[in-house]
């Protein structure tokens, strides 16, 4: 797990108040209704979807700017995987914060959207950094250990992780829908390839499932203490907590507060957003992605169009792109270019009949 270095425990006690362990109790309700091969998906309890209503139904007056369509989503736990969610629970600025920013002025910006619109593309368009860091926004993520180890790679942001060494992890652990198990890819190291279906399928999810639920049931019996707080046996003593986890599989659950900038967050986005990027880490992206929307609708606009949608081209590309205009003939022989170059690029500009096998 990871822990931030001095981290009281009333930090901790932050996220255990919403998580509250009891999750698997009577009590639960149904998020959405949204059924995976007969499990039910994102449960939360009464006490914390009565949390999440309290939190929406302030009515705080603010001279800060805000975002209203983020406000309508604001503390909501917006579903993600099984058992993940990802909920906004805190933001600074918007658009006009940007081009504020930009401008260094003393007003919100200009009266013209399209002025401001102007200006973000272009800032957005020869890489300009500093005016998007002026926006921030607070992230509260549930999602399983395997994939914040491979989130926690972006160093650019404030994390806050559940604490396994104060409190017990949930008894929930992730599981993939049969169409996202899929075999290791022959041609990419990490990547996957096709989809393993039939027997085979269904003993690889027999074995992941069977596994969480041993290396839990012994984490259990290691702490003498069950999920929802209860003591298994009065007469032994406990392993501590620091060392219980060690145990447990990757596809457990965690959580974490997750802030960062606007202009590390496009960062983050722009390569986990990406159809290479592991599809469990890519649907927390997508989330998020809508949330930048909702946020700065102007810079996401930009940020499809130049970084999302946008190709990048290198200078030996940029002459083979001016000789196909200008119906020259151009292959790879002479291109200059790796093969993985070349079909980066033809694959840029959908010219498939190029590529090569």
């Amino acid at each position: 797990m990871v822990e931030v270095v001095g981290t009281a425990p009333t930090s901790a006690m932050v996220i255990t108040k919403f998580v509250y362990r009891h999750s698997w109790k009577t009590n639960i309700i149904n998020i959405k209704g949204i059924l995976r091969d007969s499990i039910t998906i994102m449960k939360l309890t009464k006490e914390q979807l009565g949390e999440i209503k309290e939190q929406q139904s302030q009515n705080n007056s603010t001279r800060r700017v805000t975002a209203p369509e983020l406000e309508k989503i604001l503390y909501e736990a917006l579903p993600a995987l099984d058992h993940g969610f990802v909920r906004v629970v805190d933001y600074m600025g918007d658009d006009t914060s940007i081009v504020q920013s930009a401008r260094v002025s003393y007003g919100k910006g200009t009266k013209q959207i399209s002025t401001d619109s102007g200006l973000i593309k272009y800032l957005m368009r020869h890489w300009h950094s500093t005016p998007f860091e002026m926006c921030e926004i607070k992230y509260h993520v549930k999602l399983p250990i395997f994939i914040a180890r491979q989130w926690i790679r972006h160093r650019t942001a404030n994390v806050n992780e559940y604490s396994a060494r104060y409190s017990i992890l949930d008894k929930e652990f992730y599981l993939p829908t049969k169409e996202n198990l899929a075999a290791q890819s022959s041609s990419n190291r990490q990547g996957r390839g096709e989809v393993i279906e039939g027997d085979q399928a269904k003993e690889v999810l027999e074995l992941l499932k069977d596994d969480a639920e041993r290396t839990y049931d012994n984490y259990e019996m290691m702490l003498n203490e069950r999920f929802d707080g209860t003591t298994i046996d009065k007469n032994k003593k406990g392993l501590a907590r620091e060392l219980a986890r060690m145990n447990l599989t990757l596809n457990t659950y965690t959580q974490w507060y997750w802030k960062t900038d606007l202009l590390n967050l496009m960062n983050f986005l722009r390569l986990r957003a990406d159809h290479h990027a592991q599809y469990e880490i890519r649907v927390y992206a997508d989330i998020m992605l809508d949330t930048v929307k909702k946020w700065v609708p102007i810079t996401y606009d930009a940020f499809m169009d130049y970084r999302v949608g946008g190709t990048e081209v290198s200078a030996k590309g940029k002459v083979i792109i001016k000789n196909l205009i200008k119906g020259k003939d151009v292959n790879p022989e002479s291109s200059g270019l790796s093969k993985r170059e070349w079909n980066e690029l033809m694959e840029a500009f959908d010219l498939k009949d190029r590529l090569i096998k």
